[in-house]
């Protein structure tokens, strides 16, 4: 067995087909099939079942699936823990985030970062909040970035971000003449929505009350997209307000309070608290800590167990 081989054995239980996994890790079909052939043959059991269709663990593979995750990521963190002896942070930092948070909030201390220790490689895995937490919890990912609260006892977290959410409208938008809006108005335009996360979920809640009324005119990915058609004149969003300061700088939408609504996005940085870290994360961490390192109304606290989430600012 080598790891090549356990690599293989993963990619085909995520994709559930020998070819799938074959173009992900760069090899042919009958090459994959001879991997895990080798793999049962040396345990002496059949570790999947195929079919035409999928291919699916046998209560044998199920248990050498939880073993062989952790080989690889073992192997990972060896391969850090030799490359850490130096003086300074080397090799690789493996961090989480979703995609509005690479964007908006992360590229200003990922080049001070880089400025700092030039010899750290940042491995970046995007994708939503419960699968970066899933990561981390694994041993995938060294750090997360994620939307608090969170219920994870096994992590440590710093809050880094904090950030308003307001309305987003067109700057011909009759709203764009207030300096604030109550939701009942809000409700009366047509709606754009993100598909999934953090404003979603204050979106279906906040328009309860109005659902049957409602305008939806688009459920859409992605940050940008949203900011692209709300400026276009297409319907109004919420954000966070920092996602959107330079267009509202360029005049290209025109963000407002929402009377009633005091929510906030929050940020925390997750690890594990019974892992010791490479020093490429560690550096990491400490920077991102420091007050000046993240740009929105940036609130600080320490670490924390329970994710409690903190309380808005007075007026």
């Amino acid at each position: 067995m080598d790891f090549d081989q356990l690599a293989t054995f993963l990619e085909v239980v995520k994709q559930r087909s020998f070819s799938r996994a074959g173009q992900t890790v760069f090899r042919s079909q009958s090459a994959v099939s001879a991997q895990i052939r080798q793999l049962e043959l040396e345990y002496g059991e059949r570790l999947l079942d195929r079919s035409a269709k999928s291919v699916r663990l046998t209560p044998a593979g199920e248990v050498f699936h939880e073993y062989a995750g952790r080989m690889i990521a073992l192997r990972q963190e060896s391969l850090r823990a030799v490359a850490d002896r130096g003086a300074n942070p080397r090799g690789v930092l493996l961090i989480g985030a979703n995609e509005a948070t690479c964007l908006y909030v992360l590229p200003d201390i990922f080049a001070e970062y880089h400025r700092m220790y030039p010899s750290v490689r940042i491995s970046v895995f995007r994708n939503f909040s419960r699968k970066i937490l899933e990561h981390v919890e694994e041993g995938r990912v060294d750090v997360g970035i994620v939307t608090v609260p969170v219920k994870a006892p096994r992590l440590r977290v710093h809050v880094i971000f904090r950030d308003q959410i307001v309305l987003m409208v067109a700057p011909s938008n009759p709203l764009a003449r207030q300096k604030t809006v109550r939701v009942r108005d809000i409700a009366g335009q047509p709606l754009i929505f993100p598909r999934t996360g953090h404003t979603r979920k204050l979106l279906d809640k906040m328009f309860r009350p109005y659902r049957n009324r409602l305008t939806v005119s688009m459920e859409l990915a992605s940050v940008g997209m949203i900011k692209r058609f709300v400026a276009a004149g297409l319907g109004v969003s919420l954000i966070s307000a920092s996602f959107a300061r330079e267009e509202e700088r360029a005049g290209e939408v025109k963000l407002i309070e929402i009377e009633g609504l005091n929510a906030w996005r929050e940020l925390g940085l997750i690890y594990r608290r019974d892992r010791t870290l490479p020093r490429a994360a560690s550096a990491f961490i400490e920077l991102a800590r420091q007050p000046s390192a993240v740009r929105g109304t940036a609130a600080r606290s320490g670490d924390s167990g329970s994710m409690k989430q903190m309380s808005p600012p007075a007026r």
